[in-house]
């Protein structure tokens, strides 16, 4: 089952830029830099009590937050929940209707694998469920 909001994911143009905005913003700088190649992004993590921000930057041109960044803009790109055990979940959306981008988890930022419901089967949301790898 789904346990709280794991972080809220926002498309920048300029990781730098953002990273500078978002500390004046907060108060604090980010405490983690990633990039996820099979992602195309570079990823920078803030602590806002105890919900992550990430700001997400396009390192090639396809990538998903690319593509989002030219439809959409910069801007709010995901909603991201953890969950304990990703399969189940998949499992059970899938039981309750649910579309998802990709039901096969792949690995994502800040040590989780992670998968993404379709927006179109989530009210326009795109949907990020997050699980911490075991080490």
């Amino acid at each position: 089952m789904i346990k709280k909001i794991e972080h809220i994911g926002i498309a920048v143009s300029n990781l730098e830029n953002s990273n500078l905005l978002f500390k004046k913003l907060f108060g604090e700088p980010h405490y983690k830099l990633e990039n996820v190649e099979s992602e195309g992004v570079s990823t920078s993590f803030f602590m806002i009590g105890e919900t992550k921000i990430e700001l997400l930057e396009a390192t090639t041109p396809n990538s998903p937050i690319a593509k989002f960044i030219e439809k959409k803009g910069e801007g709010i790109h995901h909603i991201a929940y953890a969950v304990d055990d990703l399969d189940s979940e998949i499992n059970r959306l899938t039981t309750e209707g649910f579309e998802f981008i990709s039901k096969q988890p792949k690995d994502g930022a800040d040590n989780k694998r992670i998968c993404f419901l379709h927006p179109k089967s989530t009210n326009g949301i795109l949907v990020e469920l997050c699980e911490e790898k075991t080490k």
